[in-house]
């Protein structure tokens, strides 16, 4: 029996052994489960989820999908990391962007881009290179200076 139906018996019952009903009944709208679409017929006015199976889902499905797409973050900066080292150990010092691109390459992934005058110095982790729209130059290794405090000491 659903909350109209109870409401309805309620009303005619009423009727029939002559009270009035003087209280507004304030029907409220029914939210719907986020993982499957089902009304949620009883519980906390706010609630999401309609059984704790959904509520599960739809955060493992939520984490599931961050994590993917940092996975394939991380493997295009690979990618680049690895294309543009090997660059530099052939001495290469610019390459055309469309050959990058034919390699692997993906010119919207890097780790930092600043405006240098009139240029563009992106890195892809310490690699610091300058793009233009048709062309990758001066490509070079920096040094990383990573101390984190006095007496800190990196593994």
């Amino acid at each position: 029996m659903c909350i109209f139906d109870f409401l309805m018996f309620r009303g005619i019952f009423a009727a029939l052994i002559g009270h009035k009903m003087d209280y507004k009944i304030s029907l409220r709208k029914m939210p719907v489960c986020l993982e499957c679409g089902d009304r949620i017929r009883y519980g906390r006015t706010d609630k999401k989820f309609c059984c704790d199976t959904c509520r599960a889902k739809y955060y493992n499905d939520q984490v599931r999908v961050s994590r993917l797409y940092k996975r394939r973050v991380l493997g295009a900066l690979s990618r680049n990391y690895e294309i543009l080292e090997n660059l530099l150990r052939a001495s290469v010092d610019a390459v055309d962007l469309v050959e990058l691109e034919g390699l692997g390459f993906s010119p919207g992934v890097v780790t930092s881009y600043r405006k240098v005058n009139r240029h563009d110095e992106y890195t892809c982790f310490d690699i610091k290179y300058i793009m233009t729209p048709t062309r990758v130059s001066c490509i070079k290794k920096i040094s990383l200076n990573l101390q984190i405090g006095k007496n800190s000491k990196i593994l």
